[in-house]
């Protein structure tokens, strides 16, 4: 759900504050499972990257270098990995209802577009609802065509859609290896983080949750105070976390419900506070709350 703010309710009940930290196994994530050659398994294979893909889905990696949409692909370590076609009937049912192809760089250019035609009809019949297939870039010319040919079929199969990586990636070469195409660290988390905003749009998943309170509003040494704690994106429910201590008297409840008698002496305090989604992602800010007479 999207742009869940943690409600302020000055008296709640027992079970909704159970409710509101309840954990991750509550909600469903969709299944994502991304194929792909040499140039996506950069992202499986970079912690940050991979963290960014993953971020509000169940995410399923089967990418390898070398591979196809259909033929053999090179041998890696003696090893020839399955076309992405052959990966596809092999696994059927066992892919999420959402895949991301990237695979092309290893084809023919004269075959893509009837190996493409393969693999959506592959994909179709394991059940698989919607194909976002990233582009190539254009480091090369016969990937000016290959692009071409990934533009027609997506206009002909409604279930599947763009992500345009060579545009994305066109004035970032530092994105690179010395070959224009495989991926270094920044290559990875841009990839990812243009994929992850892809299926943000697409309702796949949610926006990164995120902390929008920054200040708290004004409370008064020994008067009752109470105030509320806003997080934008994620997955709810949320539950909310004290990472240090507030002002003697100030407690923090697990629905984002800050309360007590400031006890504290009159000034300025700074403490940290964590949001948890139902996701298991986390976020963390700093607040600000001063303490009047």
């Amino acid at each position: 759900m999207r742009g869940v703010i943690v409600a302020l309710v000055a008296c709640c009940s027992a079970a909704l504050v159970a409710t509101a930290g309840a954990p991750a196994r509550a909600t469903q994530l969709r299944e994502v499972t991304l194929i792909g050659d040499s140039v996506s398994d950069a992202i499986q294979l970079d912690s940050q990257a991979a963290g960014i893909f993953k971020e509000g889905i169940v995410a399923d990696f089967q990418a390898a270098p070398c591979r196809r949409l259909e033929g053999e692909g090179c041998p890696v370590n003696g090893v020839r990995p399955p076309s992405a076609v052959q990966l596809i009937q092999s696994m059927g049912s066992k892919l999420g209802p959402v895949v991301v192809m990237d695979v092309g760089y290893n084809d023919p250019e004269d075959q893509y577009a009837g190996n493409i035609a393969d693999a959506l009809a592959a994909l179709k019949a394991a059940g698989v609802q919607r194909v976002l297939w990233v582009n190539l870039r254009e480091s090369r010319h016969p990937y000016i065509t290959m692009n071409g040919d990934i533009e027609a079929a997506a206009e002909k199969n409604p279930q599947m859609s763009v992500i345009d990586w060579n545009m994305y990636s066109r004035s970032h070469l530092d994105w690179f290896q010395s070959d224009g195409i495989h991926l270094v660290h920044a290559g990875a988390v841009a990839m990812a983080t243009l994929i992850h905003k892809t299926l943000v749009s697409d309702g796949v998943t949610s926006p990164p949750v995120y902390v929008t309170t920054r200040t708290l509003p004004l409370a008064h040494r020994g008067h009752k105070y109470t105030a509320t704690l806003e997080a934008h994106g994620g997955i709810a429910p949320f539950g909310w976390t004290l990472l240090e201590r507030a002002p003697a008297g100030i407690h923090l409840r697990a629905d984002g419900l800050v309360y007590g008698s400031p006890t504290a002496k009159v000034g300025r305090y700074t403490f940290n506070v964590q949001v948890r989604d139902a996701a298991g992602f986390l976020a963390t800010q700093r607040l600000t709350l001063r303490i009047a007479a």
